[in-house]
């Protein structure tokens, strides 16, 4: 498990999440950052800092944020 980036980081990219992370599990894509499932440790320390309310625990994931938590693993290659 860990936190996913949703559809208000697209083209918002602000970027405090970045600077946050403990572990640089975000990286950046071309319209949006995205979390590494395989190193985010679930601190939470992106979401609460994230300035459009963008970033939401996978278990919290509302049916049309999925989506997001796909093209993470796309990103990552890990389909």
């Amino acid at each position: 498990m860990s936190y996913v980036i949703t559809a208000p980081c697209i083209d918002e990219k602000a970027g405090e999440c970045v600077e946050v992370c403990p572990v640089d599990c975000i990286e950046p894509g071309d319209d949006q950052f995205y979390i590494d499932p395989e190193i985010c440790i679930e601190c939470g320390a992106c979401e609460s800092v994230c300035p459009v309310s963008a970033i939401f625990h996978e278990d919290d994931l509302l049916d049309e944020d999925l989506p997001y938590l796909e093209k993470a693993r796309k990103f990552f290659g890990r389909e």
